[in-house]
């Protein structure tokens, strides 16, 4: 191997799968002598790697291929690792003329899960799929078990204090939002996790997700606090990080939960955790995981992403959860932080 090598890392988006490829950035930084990093992701992906210390520069992807491949060509990269895996990250590869490595997508054995629920996926999480990707470049980069990475920024950092008063002993985050309807907890059953958790409640998502929750926090009052929109990633990445633990669905923020080590309970509608893509621990984890999915339901998955509304509009995916089983969880964590 070169004694000084230069990997570039290709993943474009979205925040969730960013996060999932921090192990195997953690363990090329600590594994490989004299290694620099580079990470090829969307602009405004940016901030979830921006305080990264083992990525030693982020480069911006802005929409254009030949700009992108003319600024990479530059780096002169002994080997370059494609995460995305899409027709974008496979013509930068072919352009860069370099020794490259993709990682399996297993697009058919996803395709039978979702289309005729066939099940020939392998029990095997992305991140440890991610790490396959080294063996094909001539070296063998070990899971160091540490889980995910997520490093918050100090100037994001918002203290408790700057929370109401009642929320400074304690709360549980609520994510209220995720790209797909399909995935989200639908507001009456929000407003019933709301009612029935005896602790203060923030609810986090971005400015689409406002309005949703201005109507939980009318029907539950002043223990909610709403901070859907208000702030950026990485701040409501450190309301998380304050928190009791999280209630989330299957989102950005539920890999970020679990890279800050925080009790989970994950909410799963019309995705199933054996696409692979489930809340990923540390092996010493000490935190309390919950994964909550209808099984029996013979028409999920109907996708690997999501729809804007159910396709047999009975959404009971996520409508016939235990919501109640759900609050009793979050009810102990309260219990459990109190003492």
């Amino acid at each position: 191997m070169d004694a000084h090598p230069k990997i570039l890392i290709i993943r474009l988006s979205s925040i969730g799968d960013i996060v999932l490829t921090t192990p195997i950035v953690r363990c090329i930084k600590t594994q490989i002598p004299n290694v620099q990093i580079h990470y090829l992701t969307k602009a405004n992906n940016a901030i979830i790697l921006n305080n990264n210390p083992y990525i030693d520069r982020i480069i911006t992807f802005n929409g254009s291929l030949s700009e992108t491949i003319r600024q990479l060509k530059k780096g002169n990269y002994t080997y370059v690792i494609d995460l995305h895996k899409q027709i974008r990250s496979l013509i930068i590869r072919l352009r860069l003329l370099k020794p490259s490595k993709t990682f399996n997508s297993l697009r058919v054995k996803k395709w039978l899960l979702v289309k005729w629920k066939l099940n020939k996926l392998p029990e095997k999480h992305i991140v440890d799929r991610y790490f396959e990707t080294t063996k094909g470049l001539g070296f063998n980069i070990v899971n160091d078990g540490k889980g995910l990475d997520y490093f918050l920024a100090d100037e994001d950092y918002i203290s408790p204090d700057a929370l109401p008063l009642s929320f400074q002993d304690g709360y549980i985050a609520i994510v209220v939002g995720s790209k797909h309807q399909t995935k989200q907890i639908p507001t009456d059953k929000l407003i019933q996790l709301c009612q029935g958790i005896n602790k203060s409640i923030v609810l986090l998502g971005d400015k689409n997700d406002r309005k949703k929750a201005i109507e939980v926090e009318n029907a539950v009052g002043a223990r909610v606090f709403n901070a859907c929109g208000a702030y950026n990633l990485s701040q409501a990445s450190s309301l998380i990080a304050n928190s009791i633990g999280v209630i989330t669905p299957d989102t950005g923020l539920m890999h970020i939960a679990a890279a800050l080590n925080k009790n989970t309970i994950s909410v799963w509608g019309n995705t199933v955790p054996q696409l692979g893509m489930y809340p990923y621990f540390p092996e010493d984890s000490k935190a309390k995981v919950y994964i909550f999915e209808k099984k029996d339901l013979s028409c999920r998955p109907c996708s690997k992403l999501g729809y804007k509304e159910c396709p047999k509009k009975h959404f009971d995916c996520m409508r016939s959860l235990d919501f109640e089983k759900i609050i009793s969880i979050a009810n102990d964590w309260e219990v459990m932080r109190d003492k």
